[in-house]
C-alpha cells in the first residue's frame, strides 16, 4: 500500500489523450491523463465516466449542453451518454471508470489505447 502524488505521477509523461494507470480498487482503474485540444466524439455503453480536473480547464462537450470543469471539479458523463472532451489548454484530469473502459468508447481510431501504462 502506497500513497500516491498526483503531481508526481502527472510529471513522468508528457503525451496529450493517453491515459495512465494510477490505481486499481473493486474493478475501477483511476486514471490520470494529459489533455489539449478536442477529443472525438463517443460514448461507453454500459460504463458512467468520471472526469476530475486537477489543473487547469476543460470543457465536456455534450451533444445538449457544454460544462465547463476547473480545477477541483468533477462531472460523471452516464453510460450511453455521447461526450466529447475539450481543453483549449493543456488540462491534467484524473478518471475514475471500470477497468473495461476502453478511452475511446464506441470507435476504434488512431487515439485507441487498449493497453494502458501503469505508473
Amino acid at each position: 500500500m502506497n500513497k500516491v502524488n498526483l503531481s508526481e505521477k502527472l510529471a513522468l509523461f508528457s503525451e496529450h489523450w493517453h491515459p495512465h494507470i494510477v490505481g486499481e480498487l473493486n474493478g475501477q482503474h483511476v486514471k490520470l491523463a494529459k489533455i489539449k485540444g478536442a477529443f472525438d466524439w463517443h460514448h461507453h455503453a454500459a460504463e458512467d465516466e468520471l472526469f476530475l480536473v486537477v489543473s487547469g480547464t476543460m470543457d465536456l462537450e455534450l451533444r445538449d449542453q457544454t460544462v465547463t470543469l476547473e480545477e477541483g471539479e468533477f462531472f460523471i458523463v452516464p453510460r450511453g451518454v455521447e461526450h466529447r472532451p475539450v481543453a483549449h489548454e493543456e488540462c491534467h484530469i484524473l478518471l475514475f471508470e471500470p477497468a473495461s473502459t476502453r478511452n475511446t468508447g464506441n470507435i476504434t481510431n488512431e487515439r485507441t489505447r487498449d493497453q494502458l501504462d501503469r505508473i
